[in-house]
């Protein structure tokens, strides 16, 4: 735990450093722009650095409830982009104040098989249920599907990050806090490596209608450099060295499908961000969107590995 907040710690400072000297040498309206740009991002890092870091030194508890204020905001912020019925209206009720809380105290009370199903079984037969009963049928399949998909990546996907504390991991006792900051340490600096790969290097857009900003150079240079990172950092894992390389691989790979779907819905929607809560960065969608789409598949891959 110690290594690992002194990385993130050392690894904040240089970038704060890099971001004062660029503040002060960078002369040319579109690169003061970018490091304007950069130097919120930081600011906004380091907040998030520090909840992250409070949370997980609380153990199990403090993490659910941070998750779960997360998960909320999140959902939140995804429901007022793709605007809503009055007949929809109960059924948000149940996924704000009972499926959601209900998804994250299943996890304190350390109840895997439950958390599994609860939300992709339950909430998903409930919600089209609920609507029914409204009798509004106007777009009724449209607004379900919605109100679904935002309930699974803003609580159920994410949710499986505090998950991460309640694998049983043989001659890993009491250190599993580790995995949940190497999965966020990991998907947040892919996404730093790839803006300044992208910002230093890119020229070849990657999917310019949905994400003009992501290139292949900086896909390749910044995933490398996790990927690289994530293999370094085995030593706070249970993974071999190879198995940890493997592991940030996939989290970078989903991280970055995370961000490009979601995308691609804030492109439908016509807008630029999802919020604007977090300085530098936009909503708090717009931050956790890598890490809604790795955390279930590093879960499971870690469980179906690594546990007996």
């Amino acid at each position: 735990m110690q290594l690992v907040l002194a990385i993130i710690g050392g690894l904040l400072l240089q970038f704060s450093l890099a971001g004062f000297v660029l503040s002060k040498t960078v002369k040319s309206p579109g690169g003061r722009t970018t490091v304007e740009n950069l130097n919120a991002r930081i600011a906004a890092w380091w907040v998030m650095a520090i909840l992250v870091t409070a949370a997980v030194m609380m153990g199990l508890a403090g993490t659910v409830v941070l998750f779960g204020l997360i998960s909320l905001l999140a959902l939140r912020e995804f429901i007022t982009l793709t605007p809503t019925h009055r007949g929809d209206h109960r059924a948000l009720f149940w996924i704000f104040f009972v499926f959601t809380p209900l998804q994250y105290a299943l996890i304190w009370r350390q109840w895997y098989g439950l958390f599994t199903v609860l939300i992709p079984v339950y909430a998903f037969l409930a919600i089209p249920i609920r609507v029914s009963f409204a009798g509004d049928t106007t777009q009724f399949f449209e607004r379900t599907a919605k109100i679904q998909w935002g309930l699974m990546i803003c609580v159920y996907c994410l949710s499986h990050t505090p998950g991460l504390l309640i694998l049983e991991i043989p001659g890993y006792a009491g250190q599993n806090a580790n995995l949940v900051l190497y999965l966020i340490l990991i998907a947040q600096l892919s996404d730093v490596f790839q803006y300044v790969f992208g910002k230093l290097f890119g020229k070849h857009k990657l999917a310019p209608t949905v994400s003009p900003n992501k290139t292949w150079e900086g896909l390749i240079g910044g995933g490398l450099t996790a990927i690289a990172l994530g293999a370094a950092l085995y030593g706070i894992t249970p993974f071999t060295p190879l198995a940890s390389a493997g592991m940030s691989a996939m989290i970078v790979f989903m991280g970055f499908c995370g961000g490009l779907t979601m995308s691609a819905i804030k492109r439908d929607r016509g807008l630029k961000d999802y919020g604007s809560i977090i300085a530098g960065h936009g909503g708090v969608m717009d931050r956790i969107d890598s890490i809604c789409f790795a955390a279930p598949i590093f879960f499971h891959l870690t469980r179906y590995f690594y546990v007996p």
